[in-house]
């Protein structure tokens, strides 16, 4: 069949080298139609096959796979087969021709396994993000590993058809250059050696909190990579993050508090140290108004009493024996109020301490954690606290320090 026109042209008249051409042009318009009407035939009848077994199964995968374009991309495959056997046919009295088309159909079907492959691999990322073991695993970082050796070496394959070397002569030349492909691939190798250790000591997941200072990131963690970690602040920007940079430098992780059942609270206020004062018992008495101190006034003021009493304690000075104050008593009530809040979780750290004196003032600080670590809600319970803490120094006649002021002289 090859020569059929040949012949057909020869005996109308033709010369050989006219009969060559127009034989050789026949026969490639008559493969291309052939191989785009197998292609287009194989695409729909995949694309119809593939769409209805999607339709009946229960798994999504499927669905995924025809998401990613897998079945279009095999359906290229018989076209590309069809033109790979018979091209020699059609170039046979042509053969330079004949070698570069060849060639060229090969480097094709190269990358056409490598687009198959990746459709594929997509397909098996995009289902392992919809199962809970893997929704927080950086999956894409060892697709994206797997990927480059798998284009490593289909430009290898390439490089070696378009050269006319052998594939393992080539590869093993390909050596002497080991150090120039670390160098271009260092982040590659890099990130792929900072994602294995990220993933096996549990670093970092996808929708992690993580506070990175030094690349202004503070936010949940979007997509892990093999070069890169992506985080969405919350004011919505996107911070893109090497990953080795995640072994290689500080970061903070709020995990651990996300776990916890509680999000911590601490904070403190400064009392002027000129303020605090023993408490007489006319204090006592009117402190007594104060209902969730009224029980720990009582029982604390009849030991106090007893113990000067027994000891024979002259109360004419205040400062004599054992005696209340209202620093004390007003670091009491803060304790008994942060416990009987709905808001705080009582299973954790719960304290009111006094911190080291300042040049300002003496520190009073309230740890806690709170129930809610949504971070408005935390806010909110946080100030909520702090609000009634400010309008209730007065009733101890204590004072808040603050910063005095700077009078200009007008």
């Amino acid at each position: 069949m090859k020569h059929y026109i040949y012949d057909l042209l020869i005996e109308q008249g033709l010369s050989e080298t006219a009969a060559k051409y127009l034989n050789m042009l026949a026969l490639l318009i008559a493969l291309l139609i052939v191989a785009f009407v197998i292609d287009f035939i194989t695409k729909r009848l995949l694309r119809r096959i593939s769409s209805g077994i999607a339709r009946r199964t229960k798994t999504n995968f499927d669905d995924i796979l025809v998401a990613n374009k897998l079945p279009r991309n095999v359906a290229h495959i018989i076209p590309l087969l069809i033109l790979i056997e018979f091209v020699p046919q059609v170039f046979s009295d042509f053969e330079f021709v004949e070698d570069i088309i060849e060639k060229t159909l090969k480097v094709i079907a190269i990358l056409l396994t490598l687009s198959i492959l990746k459709s594929f691999l997509m397909a098996v990322r995009d289902y392992l993000k919809t199962l809970p073991q893997f929704k927080d695993k950086p999956v894409y970082s060892y697709i994206q590993v797997f990927m480059i050796f798998m284009w490593l070496l289909g430009i290898f394959s390439i490089f070696a058809i378009v050269t006319g070397i052998s594939f393992l002569e080539f590869f093993a030349g390909i050596g002497t250059a080991s150090a120039i492909i670390i160098l271009v691939f260092r982040d590659s190798i890099l990130g792929f050696v900072a994602s294995i250790q990220v993933t096996v000591n549990d670093m970092v997941r996808i929708g992690d909190w993580i506070t990175f200072d030094k690349y202004g990131a503070d936010g949940d963690v979007t997509e892990i990579t093999l070069a890169t970690v992506k985080v969405q602040n919350w004011d919505k920007t996107i911070t893109t993050i090497p990953t080795y940079a995640l072994i290689s430098d500080s970061f903070k992780n709020w995990r651990g508090m996300s776990n916890s059942g509680g999000r911590r609270i601490k904070r403190s206020i400064i009392i002027k140290a000129s303020t605090i004062k023993f408490l007489s018992p006319e204090d006592i008495i009117e402190l007594k108004k104060v209902q969730i101190l009224k029980d720990y006034l009582q029982d604390r003021s009849a030991e106090i009493h007893t113990h000067n009493t027994e000891h024979t304690i002259d109360k004419s000075l205040l400062i004599n024996g054992r005696n209340l104050t209202n620093f004390g008593v007003f670091r009491k009530y803060l304790q008994i109020y942060i416990e009987n809040h709905q808001e705080i979780n009582k299973d954790m750290t719960l304290m009111v301490r006094q911190l080291e004196q300042t040049t300002q003032g003496i520190p009073l600080e309230i740890y806690a954690f709170s129930r809610d670590q949504v971070w408005q809600n935390y806010e909110n319970i946080m100030a909520d606290i702090f609000d009634h803490v400010f309008s209730a120094v007065n009733y101890f006649d204590l004072e808040i320090y603050e910063f005095p002021g700077i009078v200009e002289n007008v």
